[in-house]
């Protein structure tokens, strides 16, 4: 592995777990009412298109980085669909 996929691969991580505190937030209080839908279904849409970008190129860094944050937005999603 090259310099630059472990650069991609720690800058991906570090973004990536920025969500996991909102995340255990949401899932402790099951309280998302601060968070905007649009803000999140904007995200997600963002995310999910470089996570395609990233298997269309064959990048490990964009692919494990934008899976790991679509799914972390997902839980917060799916929190914010059951209790608001």
């Amino acid at each position: 592995m090259d310099a630059i996929t472990i650069l991609g691969l720690i800058a991906g991580a570090l973004t990536t777990l920025s969500f996991a505190p909102q995340v255990a937030k949401a899932w402790r209080t099951r309280s998302t009412t601060d968070l905007s839908l649009a803000m999140l279904i904007l995200l997600l849409t963002g995310i999910l298109l470089w996570l395609a970008y990233g298997v269309a190129k064959g990048d490990l860094a964009i692919i494990a980085a934008n899976g790991a944050t679509a799914v972390l937005i997902a839980l917060i999603l799916s929190v914010k669909a059951r209790h608001g």
